[in-house]
């Protein structure tokens, strides 16, 4: 499964979550077995060839999340989480908030 996360810098599992406004680059995490297997970077989301990302992790809930929810994307925001290591965390033990209509 792919996690969609937008970081403001190329740092690995330590990249730190931003808005999309002031995002660098997009994190695609690659998740199995409860843990980030693959951490890909670009600044164009649609760059990674993927067909289908089953999740969006925003900064927070007055994101822009309508684009996401379009594609099929569920959108989940932060609470507390700073790194891409601390939010992948954060999924695996369904600590991340659901943004919905």
């Amino acid at each position: 499964m792919y996690i969609l996360i937008p970081v403001e810098s190329d740092n690995g599992l330590e990249s730190k979550i931003t808005t999309q406004a002031d995002m660098k680059t997009w994190a695609l995490v690659t998740f199995e077995g409860g843990k980030a297997e693959t951490v890909q970077f670009s600044e164009d989301r649609t760059a990674f060839g993927i067909d289908w990302i089953d999740f969006v992790v925003l900064e927070n809930k007055f994101e822009n999340y309508m684009d996401f929810m379009g594609e099929g994307m569920m959108c989940l925001v932060r609470r507390q989480e700073e790194t891409v290591e601390e939010v992948v965390s954060a999924f695996a033990f369904k600590e991340l908030d659901e943004i919905g209509m």
